[in-house]
């Protein structure tokens, strides 16, 4: 497939453009500084570009056969939601239908997989602006008319690729989980999603 990845500079994003060159798509990395992407392949492209600046956003998409969105703004709110908006507007118009979006464990209905640290410390304190970030993005996603699929990844670990030995679309009553995934199960994950629609229209936790 033809995929372009936002945020392809990012923890997540890199990972994603690594596992998804592997596997033989075609891949545009949307980024706003190529210094930072540190990949070079045959297959990847690289389109400097602010998500926030929708015109650069509908000139990157044209062409692609599926988009995924792992953009990351630290602590801060905005970019994520508002950056999403722009790329599904973008998509529309386009028509191109197939989105996956990384969002964040504990978002929506998975708010009750989590603990009480995560729950009140994390995401009610210090985390509050990223994860309100995160809800409003996933309500974009969910009204956009396209074929989407969220990912819900607990805490990103630097730990290595499993080779599936995770756990995925678990109901929001476990309680079970570790709460953490690799960024490398998380990419794989993500990719996987490109041929599989088993989680279209739906939203996925990740996690051990």
């Amino acid at each position: 497939m033809n995929v372009i990845v936002f945020g392809a500079t990012g923890t997540t994003g890199s990972a994603v453009v690594k596992e998804a060159l592997g596997r033989g798509h075609m891949v545009t990395g949307f980024v706003r500084t190529p210094s930072k992407m540190t990949l070079s392949h045959n297959n990847l492209l690289v389109f400097q570009g602010d998500v926030l600046n929708i015109a650069s956003v509908r000139e990157a998409v044209k062409g692609h056969d599926a988009v995924v969105v792992a953009l990351g703004a630290g602590l801060k709110g905005t970019v994520r939601a508002q950056g999403t908006h722009h790329i599904i507007t973008a998509m529309q118009e386009n028509n191109i239908d197939r989105l996956i979006v990384q969002s964040s464990l504990g978002v929506g209905d998975s708010r009750d997989n989590l603990n009480f640290y995560w729950k009140y410390v994390m995401f009610g304190m210090l985390l509050r602006n990223a994860y309100e970030d995160h809800v409003l993005q996933e309500d974009y996603v969910k009204q956009s008319g396209l074929d989407w699929t969220i990912v819900r990844p607990g805490a990103l670990t630097e730990g290595a690729l499993t080779g599936g030995k995770y756990r995925h679309g678990f109901p929001s009553t476990d309680k079970t989980t570790a709460l953490e995934i690799s960024i490398a199960d998380t990419a794989e994950f993500i990719v996987k999603q490109l041929v599989d629609h088993t989680y279209l229209y739906n939203t996925p936790g990740l996690s051990y």
